[in-house]
């Protein structure tokens, strides 16, 4: 038996919704400005932040115009903000211009926009437009390798190792199942054995073995990871 459909059965049952998930009901867009200023920050904050932007900006048209700096202001509260701000005016304003307002529907053009990786790409294909993706962030990473699915260092080995692991009919819930998991049970530090309702089909959890050591190398080492997934 595949490996990965007794744990997505379980985790379905234990589910908690992601961003993506709650926020269901905004426009495909919208979901790309929620994903892309989610990166580096925490739901709580960028939630808010979002619901609250689009009463007044609701549409790629009202950023083309927009001050940078009025952009700025809007999400200041999440990371890398002035970065961020100008990829959020240069993507509105491709998506206006070339495609008449609509998010583009591949991965291929949606790689292309300022600010997306492969991660928010596909998150995109996934949620929005409810495509079969994976799209891998540090929780999918993270959770996947524990499981001992895979064995890999970098976003772009995992998603090609669960594209081959993972049966076809499952992409579309990957990421949903496993950031709900990493969330609240499979956290990077201390993660909640003892809570894990998939402990019996987990390497990690079995053997009970810390795997990040909290010395200044492994420091270094997770923030470039977490910039790695994050985009």
């Amino acid at each position: 038996m595949n490996p990965v459909k007794p744990v997505f059965r379980i985790l379905e049952q234990t589910h908690q919704p992601t961003m993506l998930e709650l926020l269901n009901n905004y426009t495909p867009f919208q979901l790309l400005v929620m994903t892309m200023l989610s990166a580096r920050t925490k739901d709580t904050t960028t939630i808010p932040i979002v619901k609250e932007m689009f009463k007044n900006y609701p549409h790629p048209k009202d950023y083309v115009n927009l001050p940078v700096e009025k952009i700025e202001q809007l999400i200041y509260r999440v990371g890398f903000h002035r970065v961020k701000a100008k990829h959020l005016k240069q993507l509105s304003r491709i998506i206006q211009t070339k495609y008449q307002g609509k998010v583009p529907e591949t991965f291929e053009e949606l790689i292309l926009l300022p600010g997306i990786g492969r991660k928010t790409a596909n998150c995109i294909l996934n949620y929005a437009f409810n495509k079969s993706t994976i799209a891998v962030d540090i929780h999918v990473h993270r959770i996947a390798n524990r499981l001992g699915w895979i064995d890999t260092k970098t976003p772009e080995e995992t998603e090609q190792e669960l594209q081959r692991t993972v049966p076809r009919e499952e992409w579309i819930n990957a990421n949903k199942l496993l950031v709900g998991h990493g969330q609240t049970i499979c956290s990077p530090i201390k993660p909640k054995c003892d809570e894990c309702a998939i402990k019996r089909y987990c390497n990690y959890g079995l053997r009970g073995k810390i795997d990040l050591l909290p010395n200044h190398k492994w420091w270094g080492f997770l923030a470039q990871q977490l910039f790695k997934f994050s985009l």
